[in-house]
């Protein structure tokens, strides 16, 4: 891939390359409500109010109820500490803006045994045994700038290894297989590591550069990785996916269901969310959007409607909730605008990790930080509750703590 692809400063209303994609393409222009159109239409929500406000359309209905029906497990959300939020601040790690891979080790383990209380070792014990097949879900987009760190996941995998883990039964993963590649997750880069996107994807096709969809489309219609979704494990919303080809390169599938990708239903046994420390307008796209949006296909169709909500049911379903035993979040190079994309602009150097096994605690810690920084930068933020309401809807399914009077935000 061409590294000119990515651009680090776009222009400030234009819609950028991941966008169009995710629109579908200029046959999906419909869904043009996602990535920086909704971004806009969050920022600027409060600030003009319309005359006459427009009546809220009824929330669409999803298999929510399903996914609690099923029992818990020992290692179900939120995991053994619920509430807690460790932050490890060490100004050396990004000397000059670049990694010093000995400090953000150090960092790691420091918040390791803050989240714990215990060593390494028997930190390890108390999220996983040596047969375990453990995915690393990275955040692969903005790489160079936003992406989560190789230093970091390096930091992981030591601990891992280090703990008794062989290096086959790890597996570092995204929803693309391109973008892993672009960001450096590769075999050359981690050798006997499992890499593996729950899908790949058509640039081109999807970009309009070229009309042959040979490279993704099937002779029978459908998309070549289709085989790697289960299609007996779903999240059903009652909202369609766009009918054209690009939606379908992109999404995989059109209709109401998004599948768990085989990955997580059939092969990994626990997973470690790694995300990059980012906004989405005035909301965060952090540790739950990383597992909400990443762990199924067909998303495209739930921005609009279920925007956040998706942060809270995707991860309710028993391949995230029952194996998602611990999240890094990546704050060393931080964007406190601008997202999701990667944005130069709005992107500084924080020096910070963030770890909790609870996400949802997580991301109202990164939240609050992340609105705070964007009141110190001058930009205007919308404090509306229902930026941060799916985090108490969470809170109210039994998977996370949100109410921040019960959350331990500890600062190393």
């Amino acid at each position: 891939m061409k590294s000119q692809r990515y651009r680090s400063m776009p222009p400030e209303n234009a819609v950028g390359r991941r966008d169009f994609l995710k629109s579908g393409g200029a046959l999906g222009a419909g869904l043009i409500l996602t990535g920086r159109s909704l971004l806009a239409a969050q920022q600027t929500e409060g600030q003009q109010p319309p005359a006459k406000p427009a009546a809220k359309p009824p929330r669409p209905k999803t298999n929510i109820e399903d996914a609690l029906k099923v029992p818990k497990t020992k290692w179900s959300l939120p995991g053994p500490f619920p509430g807690r939020v460790i932050e490890v601040y060490d100004p050396a790690a990004m000397p000059d803006g670049k990694v010093d891979a000995a400090v953000v080790k150090a960092m790691f383990e420091k918040g390791i045994r803050g989240l714990t209380g215990k060593s390494l070792k028997k930190s390890f014990g108390l999220f996983f045994t040596k047969d375990d097949v453990v995915g690393l879900k990275v955040n692969p987009v903005g790489p160079g700038l936003i992406s989560t760190r190789l230093e970091v996941v390096d930091a992981v995998i030591d601990w891992l290894t280090s703990c008794g883990l062989p290096r086959k039964n790890i597996v570092i993963w995204d929803r693309f297989d391109y973008m892993l590649k672009d960001a450096g997750f590769t075999p050359e880069r981690y050798p006997g590591i499992g890499i593996e996107g729950l899908q790949t994807m058509d640039e081109a096709a999807a970009e309009g550069k070229t009309q042959d969809n040979s490279k993704w489309l099937r002779a029978d219609g459908t998309h070549v990785s289709v085989p790697n979704f289960d299609q007996k494990v779903f999240y059903w919303a009652d909202v369609e996916g766009p009918k054209d080809l690009p939606y379908l390169n992109q999404h995989v599938f059109n209709g109401k269901y998004s599948y768990f990708g085989k990955l997580l239903t059939q092969k990994l046994t626990k997973i470690i969310n790694m995300p990059a420390f980012k906004n989405t307008g005035n909301a965060i796209s952090m540790a739950t959007k990383n597992i909400g949006y990443g762990a199924v296909c067909n998303t495209n169709r739930l921005h609009q409607p279920l925007f956040l909500d998706v942060c809270v049911e995707v991860p309710a379903f028993w391949p995230v909730r029952d194996k998602m035993v611990l999240n890094v979040t990546d704050g060393l190079r931080s964007q406190y605008d601008g997202g999701p994309d990667k944005n130069a602009k709005f992107a500084y150097i924080d020096n910070r990790l963030y770890f909790a096994s609870d996400p949802f605690a997580l991301d109202m810690v990164c939240h609050t930080r992340i609105v705070a920084k964007r009141k110190e930068m001058g930009v205007a933020v919308n404090e509306n509750p229902r930026f941060t309401e799916y985090l108490r809807y969470a809170e109210k399914l039994g998977l996370g703590i949100a109410d921040p009077a019960k959350i331990a935000h500890v600062k190393v």
